[in-house]
């Protein structure tokens, strides 16, 4: 199924989870990690049980240290 992350179209399978997205998508720890689907935040507690749908639009967000 297509979903758009991050404003690109990305091909994942059926009865894909947050979880599997963000293993797929970041190979690091994912720590300080935020997910929204359709504008709506998904706490990270709830990333394995939640199931994305044909065209869902995902954006994530990683914060970064500055100074």
């Amino acid at each position: 199924m297509e979903i758009k992350v991050n404003n690109q179209i990305e091909k994942f399978p059926e009865n894909c989870s947050i979880q599997l997205l963000v293993d797929e998508i970041i190979n690091e720890k994912q720590k300080g990690i935020a997910i929204a689907v359709n504008n709506q935040v998904i706490k990270k507690e709830y990333w394995q049980e939640y199931f994305l749908k044909q065209n869902d639009e995902v954006i994530i967000i990683k914060a970064t240290q500055g100074g």
